[in-house]
């Protein structure tokens, strides 16, 4: 159904002459006859009285009315749905615990009056394939993982590096330590069930492991967090990695640590991918509230792999 026609037919209801509809609609009286007779013939019947006095609805027209109002007012809503600025901004983090959750959550409490839905999108070939189809308008991952170029048209920027913190149970030969160098983390065992092969932080850990002669295990199911830590805080013998900025909560009778990596620091680097042509006003706002206060990236003493983008 020609929707201007609709518009057309409630405007002249509204106004009862073609002529006041046709001056509030910027057309001509003649385009307003043409389409009310258009409308008329699509839907087999008289929408209109024409009097000496104007435009008076038929019965017909009364029935069609209230219907025609709901179908602009549908019309509007669908097009609100995506007009730029108007729908809330999609954001992928891969994961709620994670330090992209967290630079989210300081982004909506600094923009409370932005619109935000939060994914989480497992790996970052469907995060791209999102940004180009317009699914997404952002996605936080480590860029440029080996045989996983960016398109083109994605573009870019680092926003923050993550240190890697050793984190043990009560019990851990490195349990009492207040840091501990990389190569004292040689010969120790660092149980990680949640690396997946062909992920970006699978190709992390790779280059993490190659460059220090470190031991890293990927064995066994992965039940979650929870269950990691329950198990980290039972046996000596295993430690794993995690983010400074994870947010974890264990019972208090677990009594795990979390000692800082030094000489160098590993740190897991975090940057912001977005659609060059996306259109959101808020994604701007979104790339200059990080750029003024996340923490940066390549600081002195630290470590990323070799493929990883310096911007």
């Amino acid at each position: 159904m020609d929707l201007d026609a609709v518009r057309t037919f409630v405007a002249a209801a509204d106004a009862g002459q073609f002529q006041e509809a046709a001056a509030k609609l910027a057309v001509t009286q003649q385009a307003v006859s043409k389409r009310i007779a258009a409308l008329e013939r699509n839907l087999g019947v008289r929408l209109f009285t024409r009097t000496a006095r104007g435009a008076r609805l038929t019965i017909d027209g009364q029935a069609f009315l209230p219907h025609a109002r709901e179908l602009l007012r549908v019309a509007e809503r669908a097009v609100a749905s995506v007009r730029t600025g108007r729908r809330p901004l999609r954001v992928d983090v891969i994961a709620s615990r994670g330090a992209a959750a967290g630079l989210m959550r300081g982004f909506h409490r600094a923009h409370p009056e932005i619109d935000l839905d939060v994914m989480m999108l497992f790996d970052i070939d469907t995060a791209v394939a999102a940004l180009r189809s317009g699914s997404i308008d952002a996605s936080f991952r480590a860029v440029a993982a080996p045989g996983r170029p960016l398109p083109e048209d994605i573009e870019s920027v680092r926003v923050l590096d993550e240190p890697l913190e050793l984190l043990t149970g009560p019990d851990h030969a490195l349990a009492g330590a207040r840091s501990v160098t990389v190569a004292q983390l040689v010969g120790h065992r660092i149980w990680m069930p949640g690396i997946v092969p062909g992920t970006e932080w699978a190709a992390y850990y790779d280059d993490l492991v190659a460059e220090f002669n470190l031991t890293i295990e990927a064995t066994g199911p992965n039940f979650g967090s929870d269950a990691l830590l329950d198990t980290i805080a039972d046996t000596p013998a295993l430690a794993t990695f995690m983010g400074g900025h994870t947010r974890i909560v264990w019972p208090a009778g677990h009594g795990l640590r979390r000692i800082p990596v030094t000489d160098p620091t590993p740190v897991y680097p975090h940057s912001l991918l977005w659609h060059r042509d996306n259109p959101h006003p808020a994604l701007a706002t979104l790339r200059a509230h990080l750029a003024a206060t996340a923490a940066g990236h390549g600081a002195e003493g630290t470590w990323v792999p070799g493929w990883v983008t310096a911007r």
